[in-house]
């Protein structure tokens, strides 16, 4: 995952003044942000702070009314043809019930590697077992998705990303409604991943973890607020102005996990 000298001095993900409306509510009002390769960066903000939004933005998913996006000099819609681009969506972004396997769902991050017949080849099949191996997810592989417990299916997706490659991943939630071990495993992964080259976009409302976890921290509210280190995005000042608290509660708030 480590970039070729070309490459290395473009931000692996480039938000240049975005602007997003679904019909009358403003999403996103001119947000920027350059993330570096092989950082993990937290995204904070209250629920309708754009964070969905933002990455929808980022995977070309949403179309920005202003503003642009690159991923690694590439465009979204590139980017995702490419494969260099991984999204782990919120639970209730998914359809559950749709007939798939975990291994299914893990090998659609290799359909990029497989031309137009679709058909796994032996390197797409060691791909996706070493993918459920990391996330420890091997005796589940012929499981129907929708029967996993909220942190396997969390760590289907990351393994999804792991088989197909990609060096930019975006997590929207990732530890929400996940047991301790699937959130320390996913934990893990993505520091592995990090220092291996990857770049790591993941919003969390678990503060109290952010600083283990992240190596830069971004704070939201429709736009950019505050791109700095996670103690400094956590000063209760700071955390008060996305969250519209008051100084005294914002500080019992970065101590704790924030709620849905």
């Amino acid at each position: 995952m480590r970039p070729t000298p070309a490459t290395a001095s473009v931000p692996a993900i480039d938000v240049d003044s975005v602007t997003v409306h679904y019909g009358d509510v403003l999403a996103l009002d001119g947000a920027s942000l350059k993330l570096e390769r092989g950082r993990i960066c937290g995204l904070v903000g209250m629920n309708g702070s754009g964070k969905s939004t933002l990455f929808k933005s980022i995977m070309g998913l949403v179309k920005p009314d202003a503003g642009s996006v690159t991923i690694g000099g590439a465009t979204p819609a590139q980017a995702r043809r490419s494969g260099v681009v991984s999204y782990v969506p919120q639970s209730e972004d998914v359809d559950w019930q749709f007939p798939l396997s975990v291994q299914d769902v893990v090998m659609m991050g290799r359909y990029g590697h497989m031309g137009m017949s679709r058909r796994p080849r032996k390197a797409d099949r060691l791909a996706v077992a070493d993918a459920l191996e990391r996330v420890d997810l091997n005796d589940f592989a012929h499981r129907q998705i929708g029967q996993l417990s909220g942190g396997q299916k969390k760590r289907t997706f990351v393994a999804r990303g792991i088989a197909q490659g990609a060096t930019t991943l975006l997590l929207d939630e990732p530890f929400a409604g996940v047991d301790k071990r699937s959130e320390a495993t996913i934990c893990a992964l993505l520091k592995g991943l990090a220092a291996d080259g990857a770049t790591v976009l993941v919003s969390t409302h678990d503060l109290h973890a952010l600083p283990d976890l992240a190596d830069e921290a971004v704070l939201l509210m429709r736009r950019v607020l505050l791109h700095g280190s996670p103690d400094e995005v956590l000063r209760p000042e700071n955390l008060a102005l996305a969250f519209g608290l008051d100084t005294a509660t914002a500080a019992v708030m970065s101590a704790a996990e924030v709620p849905a």
